[in-house]
């Protein structure tokens, strides 16, 4: 009698285990497999892959960072897309964030090749392109040079554009000669450039707040040295002047009053260049509207996809 009983426990433990696994195999054959379906790591080229933050569902919104940040610092811009429908994509370039930093070119057509490659390998199309400082740059170049390849809309927010530094014919933007010290001092002094931005990316040195600043100031610690430096000498040196009016399709230029290194006369000069272009003004931010400004930035975003 007791082998008996001992031999039933044992079948209905068998049982019970035999359920548990079919319940769980049928649970995980009807969801979808996160690795497949949103890959945080997107090869561009051999040996070279891009950190990608992809996430909701719904009409998409690509989103670039600008120098030297990564796709992170659009953390308070994810929650509010996705909670209104819609798919983010950050894309964080290569040399910054947890992108592959290899060695080689660092320039706005490899960044905006990058950005192909991986739009056609998420087969997205009719998505709303938004770039931020260099990445605002990087985003008219990819526009341009690809003729909305994936893209139906363009926000430009505090964009370095379409000229970042002073020329004979351009009275906006840091000199040449600003512009290599800051060359200068990337290369001895990475942190000290770093802080120096950081005391005047907002309308003043007190207008985010302390743990905001930080947090930031970690992102910028995270690209490698060596792209940190090669963006400023493309930043110098790139004229996007003739590229604005390849830009047919409807165009948002958010920009902050008081921004004191992309001062607010390039958003007036990209109105100027771009068909179907508007200008949304950040009256109390620097070039940190997209924290400065926050609830009004998502809104005018949100309301520009939709």
């Amino acid at each position: 009698m007791k082998t008996q009983s001992l031999l039933n426990r044992i079948k209905q433990s068998v049982l019970s285990l035999m359920i548990l696994t079919l319940l769980i195999t049928t649970a995980q054959a009807q969801r979808k497999n996160a690795s497949l379906a949103r890959s945080e790591y997107i090869e561009v080229e051999p040996n070279v892959r891009l950190h990608v933050t992809d996430q909701g569902e719904g009409k998409t919104v690509v989103l670039i960072h600008g120098w030297p940040l990564s796709d992170a610092m659009y953390e308070y811009q994810y929650n509010e897309l996705i909670q209104n429908n819609f798919r983010v994509v950050g894309i964080t370039l290569r040399g910054f964030g947890k992108s592959d930093k290899p060695y080689g070119q660092y320039n706005y057509d490899v960044y905006a090749d990058d950005i192909k490659v991986i739009l056609d390998k998420l087969k997205i199309e009719q998505a709303t392109l938004g770039g931020f400082s260099m990445g605002g740059a990087i985003s008219i170049h990819y526009v341009a040079k690809y003729n909305s390849a994936h893209v139906s809309k363009l926000a430009l927010f505090g964009a370095a554009a379409p000229v970042w530094t002073k020329r004979d014919d351009y009275s906006y933007g840091f000199t040449k000669e600003a512009v290599d010290g800051l060359i200068k001092l990337s290369t001895t002094d990475r942190p000290q450039l770093l802080e120096n931005f950081g005391k005047i990316f907002a309308a003043t040195e007190t207008a985010l707040p302390s743990g905001l600043g930080n947090w930031l100031g970690a992102i910028n610690l995270e690209a490698s040295p060596y792209a940190t430096t090669q963006s400023l000498i493309a930043l110098r040196d790139t004229d996007l002047r003739s590229e604005l009016s390849k830009i047919k399709i409807p165009t948002a230029i958010f920009h902050g009053v008081k921004d004191k290194i992309c001062e607010f006369g390039l958003a007036e000069q990209m109105q100027k260049g771009i068909q179907n272009s508007y200008i949304v003004q950040f009256e109390n931010s620097g070039h940190g509207l997209f924290l400065e400004e926050r609830e009004k930035f998502n809104a005018e975003l949100i309301k520009f996809a939709k």
